[in-house]
This record gives C-alpha cells, structure tokens and sequence, in this order.
C-alpha cells in the first residue's frame, strides 16, 4: 500500500464552473482516486475554491458586491456543484480559510528567510480607469519572442516563454481594452534562478522516470531555459497579508503563490479536522508517498516551475541552502510532485470556452437537464486528456444513446431483465462450457489491464477497454441466446442457469470496473443486481467550523464556518472479482440511463447561441 496524495486544482471563485474546468481537474482526478482507494492504497484528495487576486474584486464590482460576498456565494455554488457531479474529495476547502492563511505565511517566511525571496523594484500595471492593479493574466499584447497575438503578461502560451507585462507589444487590459499605466513598486520576488539547478535535477528525474505526459515535461523543462525572478506579491486589497509588511496593507501575496500552497494547506486542514493534526505528514513528509497534480494545461507552470520552487526554497534545497521552517508552526521537508497530469483544452461545438462571450455550458446547468455519469463518460470517454477535444451535442447525444444506454444499460437490463423472469434470483451455475469460462476470465484479465491503464493516466483506453468487455458479453448473450432456451427439461434449465450464472457475474465484475468512471451509475446497477447500492461511496457537504478566525483579516468578521466537500470512501470493494452470490433476488429493473431524443441537439444549440454574457471574468 502507498500514501497517494491526488491534488486537484483549485476551480477559481469568480464565478460557477463549467464543463471544461471539470474536464481538466474533477473528472479525471475521481476516476483516479476512486480506483486507487480500491486498490488499496490510502488515498488523500483535496482542493478547494481559489477565491484571491484581482478577478475576484473586478467580477464582484461587476455585481455590485464585496469581494467576500462574491466569493463566499460562488464557493458554495462551485461546492454543491461538484458534489453533485459524485467529486470523491477528502478536503474540499477555500483559500479564506483561516488555516490556509497561516500556512502560506508561515512558507513565505521560511522561503524568505532561506533567501529565496528577494526584494526588487518593479514597474507595475495599473487601470487608469480604476487606479487597481491588473493581474499579469489580465494585460494581452503581442509576444515579444514569437510575435504571437494574445501573449498574457505572465507567458506566451504560443511558445511558452515567461513574460513580465512590460515586455508585451500593445499591452491592453482585457477588462476594458484600454492601455495600461506603469509605476514603480517595490515587491518579493521568488528567485528562480537561484532554484534553477535544483529545479532542473527534479525534472530530470521526473523525465527518467518515464511516466510524465510528453507535452508536460517539454513544457516545463522548455520554461526552465528562460528562468528568472518572478514577483510573488502585488498592490492589491484583497489577497493573504505580507509577513513583514503588515504596515502595507496594499500589498498582498500574488494569488499564484498562495493558491498552490493550498494543496498542503489542505491537507493540513483535513488532519485537523480529523483529530489528528500530524497526519497530513504521511503524503508530505514520508519520502515513498506519491503525489498527482491535475489541471489543465494552462496551469502546467504553476505547477512544474512555481509550486516545485516553493517548496525547494521551504526545503532549503537551492543555491542557498537553508533550513525547513524552525520553531512552532514549522513543517519540515515536504516532498515534491511525483507528477502533474495535465489535460489539454475542450472546446465547445469548436469554439474556445469563454463566459463572457455566453459560449459555455455550467456544470450546475448541463446536471439539471443531464445525467451526471453521461457527462462523466464522456469526458473519459472522448475528453481532452492528451489533445485538445470538442464537445458537441450531437456527439453527446451518440455516445449516450449508443454506448451508455445500447451497450452498457442495456447490459444490465437484459441480465437482470431474463433472470428475473426465469429464476427470480441469481441461479447456481451447472456445468460450465468452454465458452462462459473464456469470456470470465476474459473479463477477470480486464481488472489489470484497466487498472494498469488508469494508474497510468490512461483513462480514455482504460474506458475503451472496459466498454470493449461489455461488447464481448453482449456477443456472449448473442452466441449462447439465453432467451431461447425455453424447454423446462433438466439439461435445458441447468445450461440456462449457468449462462445466467455467467452473466450476472460478468455484469457485476463490469460493473466494478466501470465505478471510477460512472459511480453514480455504479450503485444503481448493483442496486439492480440485488445489492445495497454502496459500490461507490459518494460525497457529502458539512457545515464546518472555522479553525484559525484570529489570523483573518477584518474582511471576514463575523465568518464562523463555511461548506467543505468530504466523505468516508472506505466501503468501497477491493478492486477485482467478487463472486456473485447464488440465491440473490432479483426484481424487474428500472433502465439505468436515460436515452436522449435526437432533438435536444437542436434545442441546446439554440439555447447557447441566445445565451448573454454573464460575467467579465474567467479563471
């Protein structure tokens, strides 16, 4: 057994989420985790709404809100949203909490204590319009090194090189298009250069290892070649107090340094809440636990550059060596990403995600209208796990209709269906044919061979594979035809209780399978075959306590508490066979999925091509 620590990026808190975010960081960290708890591995998943930085206040001055206000209802909404969507988490949190705060401070100053934060002048962006501060991520221009349109002020995502805002050719704000004004301010910056080798050692290893995506450790080691300081706090409001600057309250840490501490911060957060304050050290400290990272790829520098340079510095592992943290609050040695799984982009009927311009589908949205597994299956199914992919309608409406409903539902409604009216319970098999035990070991070899493939980050022909088993017992079903075998003769009966047998094994194995994948699914199918309905342990918001309220600022007087996503995932199966029991009622089923009407294509496009913006903002 391994401590797996599987870290989902944190949804930004601007507003409610929508297909494509799920697509990068929530499905395919649950299928994920989902397996690796069965298994057999202690498996700590946490996250939580990124609720700092300036598209908070610019969306919540949209509405005419205060930054909390805006972020403490979007938190809620984002928490209900991937509870609904069956999101396995351990810890869901938010970067408020008051524990999150005394976490990031407590790196800061050990990174700067270490010398890994050096203080510089620089010139910073500001609205004329407003007098704020614009983020990096909100200034656009032209890129300087490859001559791109539509470089950000903190990198070309043309040609991946980091950028400062005052490279850019045409700097505009992509609030309002107008040019920025640039001052001098004096800020921390992360010293990169003096991580660099120690960086560059970590990705080598990585890259031996052999297990990283092909795109992410080319990225990552490409924007190691142009590395230098970056600025790791900003004139801002709304963000965690400066250690040290406390008589600044204009200048807080920069969102991208806080928001990826929330990892630990999280994990802290969640032994806490445990009664076991030391136990987030097993998946930080213990140098065989293994750690996942998972995003879309426009996060992939945060997280193979900005995260693996913070915790070096914490560690004391750059140019300058140091110390891990000494006194009360320190944490010791923590231990870098095994890996960052990062998704590509998916697009919506060919068009780029964008709320402001209404080509988007929200995750709350789409599951009042859809099966939550239907949008499940097909991101694993057809999702942007190595590729950019599209969602279309009309492929959403095939993939359900044929895969889901024809193949698998169907499945199950026909074993359960002839079993039900035959025998009223799963019969004990007779003597067994060459051709049932072929497909039953055919189906016990998928347990490997699926799990393989998922631990791998293969999730799409881990699925393939998986639905490649549900076509052979459908031709099983086809050869031995079950359903003519009417006489009551002995022989008769006893062969049509071993394919019966056989079948309601196959289902089950199947379905266990296919639990990571369609969990919600999962329990209605075992419900199906006569069990409890608990294959996939789901998971549930609490109500819960804020832990540190005297580190927070006067922005969240009066905050006691807030939502968090957690649950008790230890009744879920072993991952393998489970011998069907003999003797098990089965009732008349209910279809497990529900068959789209061709229209609903024509329908939803209508609806997304009358659909208004909503917001200025996206994360």
């Amino acid at each position: 057994m391994s401590h797996i620590l599987s870290a989902v990026a944190w949804p930004y808190a601007n507003g409610p989420r929508h297909i494509g975010h799920v697509a990068g960081f929530g499905v395919p960290s649950d299928v994920f985790s989902r397996y690796m708890r069965m298994a057999g591995h202690d498996v700590l998943m946490v996250s939580g709404t990124d609720e700092h930085g300036t598209p908070i206040l610019v969306a919540a001055d949209a509405e005419g809100v205060s930054a909390r206000e805006l972020a403490d209802r979007n938190n809620r909404l984002i928490v209900e949203d991937l509870v609904a969507l069956g999101l396995s988490y351990d810890l869901f949190t938010r970067t408020t909490a008051g524990n999150h705060y005394r976490v990031v401070q407590e790196m800061f100053r050990t990174v700067r204590d270490n010398g890994y934060m050096v203080e510089q002048v620089t010139r910073s962006a500001i609205s004329p319009s407003t007098g704020r501060t614009l983020p990096d991520r909100y200034i656009e221009g032209t890129c300087p090194i490859c001559g791109a349109d539509g470089a950000r002020g903190d990198q070309c995502d043309t040609c991946g090189n980091q950028l400062d805002p005052t490279d850019l050719i045409n700097p505009h704000s992509r609030i309002n298009g107008e040019t920025p004004e640039f001052i001098d301010s004096t800020h921390y910056f992360l010293d990169l250069p003096a991580l660099a080798d120690a960086l560059g050692d970590w990705l080598d290893e990585r890259e031996a290892s052999g297990t990283w995506r092909p795109n992410v450790i080319r990225f990552s080691k490409n924007i190691l070649a142009e590395i230098r300081p970056r600025a790791m706090t900003r004139d801002i409001d709304w963000g965690i107090p400066v250690p040290g600057w406390e008589d600044q309250p204009s200048k807080r840490l920069y969102v991208w340094f806080d928001a990826v501490i929330g990892y630990l911060s999280a994990s802290i957060e969640w032994a806490r809440r445990t009664g076991d304050a030391e136990a987030w050290k097993r998946w930080w400290a213990d140098p065989n636990a293994l750690s996942y990272y998972f995003m879309g790829k426009d996060n992939i520098v945060f997280h193979s550059q900005i995260w693996p340079a913070e915790l070096l510095g914490y560690n004391g592992q750059g140019s300058r060596a140091g110390l891990p943290g000494v006194g009360p609050g320190a944490l010791g040695a923590l231990n870098l990403p095994t890996e960052v799984v990062s998704s590509e982009f998916l697009t919506m009927e060919g068009k780029k995600f964008s709320s402001s311009h209404g080509i988007v589908i929200y995750v709350r949205d789409f599951l009042e209208r859809y099966q939550a597994d239907a949008l499940r299956y097909f991101i694993c199914a057809a999702g942007p796990e190595t590729a950019d992919a599209d969602f279309t309608w009309a492929e959403f409406v095939r993939r359900t209709n044929s895969e889901l409903v024809a193949g698998w539902g169907n499945l199950v409604n026909r074993t359960a269906t002839m079993i039900h009216k035959r025998f009223g319970a799963i019969p004990a098999p007779g003597e067994w044919a060459e051709e049932d035990t072929a497909l039953l070991d055919a189906i016990e070899a998928g347990f490997d061979a699926v799990g393989d493939l998922i631990r791998a980050h293969r999730q799409k022909a881990a699925l393939a594979e998986a639905m490649r088993l549900v076509g052979e017992v459908n031709k099983y079903i086809a050869d031995t035809q079950p359903f003519k075998l009417k006489g009551e003769d002995e022989a008769t009966q006893a062969r049509l209780a071993t394919i019966l047998h056989t079948l309601a094994q196959a289902v089950a194995d199947l379905n266990l399978m296919l639990s990571p994948f369609l969990p919600h699914a999962a329990n209605d199918v075992d419900r199906v075959l006569g069990g409890a309905g608990r294959i996939a342990p789901m998971p549930r918001i609490e109500e819960a306590d804020e832990l540190d309220p005297e580190v927070l600022p006067a922005d969240f007087d009066g905050r006691t508490g807030y939502p968090i996503i957690t649950g008790d995932y230890t009744g879920a199966p072993t991952w393998g066979r489970h011998k069907v029991a003999v003797g098990i009622p089965i009732a008349k089923p209910a279809p497990v999925f529900a068959k789209l009407d061709e229209s609903i294509v024509e329908q939803e496009l209508a609806r997304y091509a009358d659909s208004a913006p909503d917001d200025v903002t996206g994360a």
